[in-house]
Parts: structure tokens; sequence; C-alpha cells
């Protein structure tokens, strides 16, 4: 009992890090008893404990959502809170920050290659944060699982963020990378000219769209790896209702991102540049689509997954129920969803071979 209040100290005190590391490895009934402990008031009764945990942490510190109303304050907490869980980073044999002179400006790129003497696959990275927060190092882990399982090139993008970029360059920016790398595919020691994109939450929107609008051009990705992406600003579905309190991602959170993606700059919100579930999905690359059972945007997700399938997209849809939206980023602390990631990036690669 000493031991066990004494991670509880710690997890309250320290909220993630060591601590949460600490807390992973005990088994889940004594993480689900700490969450009672804790007072999470909200019941998720499949929601994998350790996460209710960290949540209850949260609303104890009196920490809520991603994205404030202070935009520069929540770059700041996400920035800071990336930064706390930060663990031994997976070994990736060449990791090299790049400038990408691109025809909408020069942005900066992370480069990884887990074997630099071979060609192999490309896989163009959009990271998540509502398109207000985020950047190559709060995605750095994500980008070298990806490349270490896949057996990928990964190129994380460091695009612009809004509310001082608008969709229009914003996507303009992302595709204009895209282009850019396979311009380069012989520098780069890309296999067959083999591209796909890949992203989660926002940056699985923006895969989307530069899916939709390059789909006709010599530049179009081969395939589309897809975590819990948002895909429908205009609609509001059961699991934004059943999932809007009390995890990583709110309702409070959508209506800021709404707010600064979309209102600020005039979009309508069935626009297909920022909600692509209402575009044009013909000769679009085959999708493979990940939700988390505990997520605001899980519906969407799925709704997007049969819309590609009716359209005759192939299509791989793979729901994650105990976990919520986030989960790629908390592989440091999680060995569940470190072992997620892992079975998913090892699938994805499979699926592209099989539909190349």
């Amino acid at each position: 009992m000493v031991a066990f209040n004494q991670t509880l100290q710690n997890i309250i005190e320290k909220s993630q890090g060591t601590a949460a590391r600490t807390l992973d490895r005990l088994p889940r009934f004594t993480q689900a008893s700490l969450a009672k402990i804790l007072g999470y008031p909200y019941e998720y009764p499949d929601l994998d404990p350790l996460i209710k945990c960290m949540m209850a942490v949260q609303l104890k510190q009196g920490k809520s959502g991603l994205i404030s109303s202070d935009i520069a304050e929540s770059r700041k907490n996400f920035d800071l809170q990336m930064q706390s869980i930060r663990n031994k980073p997976t070994l990736v044999k060449r990791v090299e920050d790049l400038r990408l002179p691109l025809h909408s400006g020069t942005i900066f790129a992370r480069h990884y290659h887990p074997a630099p003497n071979k060609k192999l696959p490309m896989v163009v990275f959009y990271h998540g944060g509502g398109f207000v927060v985020g950047g190559l190092d709060s995605h750095d882990e994500a980008c070298r699982l990806l490349a270490i399982h896949a057996r990928v090139q990964v190129l994380s993008i460091d695009y612009p963020l809004a509310p001082e970029t608008s969709p229009a360059k914003l996507i303009q920016t992302c595709e204009d990378a895209l282009a850019w790398v396979y311009q380069n595919r012989k520098q780069l020691k890309i296999l067959k000219n083999r591209i796909s994109v890949a992203g989660d939450s926002a940056g699985g929107n923006i895969s989307t769209v530069v899916s939709q609008r390059s789909a006709h051009k010599i530049y179009a990705p081969q395939a589309q790896l897809l975590f819990y992406p948002a895909v429908d600003f205009k609609s509001r579905h059961p699991s934004f209702f059943a999932n809007k309190d009390g995890l990583v991602l709110t309702g409070q959170d959508i209506d800021h991102v709404t707010t600064f993606y979309a209102e600020q700059h005039q979009i309508e919100l069935d626009d297909p540049l920022i909600s692509p579930v209402y575009g044009k999905h013909d000769k679009v690359p085959p999708a493979f689509i990940i939700t988390a059972g505990h997520d605001i945007l899980h519906d969407e997700g799925e709704i997007y997954a049969n819309k590609l399938r009716h359209r005759g997209v192939k299509v791989h849809y793979q729901d994650y129920p105990d976990q919520t939206h986030g989960f790629l980023n908390i592989t440091p602390i999680s060995y569940r969803a470190k072992k997620y990631v892992i079975e998913i990036s090892k699938n994805y690669r499979k699926f592209w071979d099989k539909n190349s």
C-alpha cells in the first residue's frame, strides 16, 4: 500500500514521463482502482484504465482538452506535454532535418530512413494537432515507429499552422510537399516511385484532402494511412456526444478548431477543402483507416471508410475500442498504444504492398 500511495503521489506531482511508465507496468485492475481513487468522473467502461488515470490527473490539475482560445498558450502546453512523456527514442539509422524549397514557400521537414543504403517506399507524414498545435518534435516517435515497423522512409512535414495560415494555403503547402517528394524521388532513393501519405487527426484530414486534390496528377500518392482522421466539420455524429468530455479531444476543442481553421477564414463547413467526406472520392488511393473507440471523431472515420468502399476504393478499416484520440502520441508511456502502432505500421505495409 505504501508503494501504491507513492505511485499515486508521483503521478499527481509529475503526471507524465517516469511516473506514467511506472503506472503502465501495474496490473490493469490496479490502474482501474487508481482511476477511481483519483476521482475520474466519467463512465467509459471499456476505456484503457491507463488513459483513465492520465485523464483523471489532468482534471485534478485543472487541465482539459488540447486547444483553448489562447493559441500561444495551447501550443506551449502541447509541446511541454509531449516533452514530458518523451523517452529514449526508437533508433532509426538516419534522421535528418531538411528545408524544402516549395512553390508556396520554404518549410522544414524531417526525414527518417531506416536503411539508408537501400531503396524504400516513402510515406509523407502530416502531423495532427487540430491544425493549430504540433510539429516535427511532437510526432517524432510516431514517425520513428512507422519507419522501422512499416520498413519505409518517412518525411514528416512541418506545415504552417492555423489560424495564421488559411486552409487553402495550408493544403497547398502540403500538396507542394508531396509534389517535391515525387520530383526528388531518385535523390531520395524511393523504391519504384512508391509514395503514400499518412497523418493523424488533422494530419489525417490533410492526407485525405491532398489525396483528393492530386488524384489525377502525376504525383498522386499510391496509398493513405489515416489515424482517427477529422473528415467532417459540418456534422455531429453519435460518437461526438458520447465522447465529448473527459478525454484527450473534447467538444470544446472541436469548437475552437472550427473557429480557427474554418470560420476565421470564411470557409463553409461542408467545403471539401476542410471536410473531405463531401469531396470527390473517385480515383483516390487505397485507404488504411484507424479509429479509436472513445473518440469524438470515431463515427466520421468509419463513415468515411464506408463512403470510400461504396465508391470502389480499396479500404482496410480497423477500430481500437479501448483507445481514445491521440493514442499515436502516447507510445512513450503506454505499452498498449505502442503495441497497436507497431501492429498498424506492419499491417499498413502489407496492405500497401498488396494494393500497389
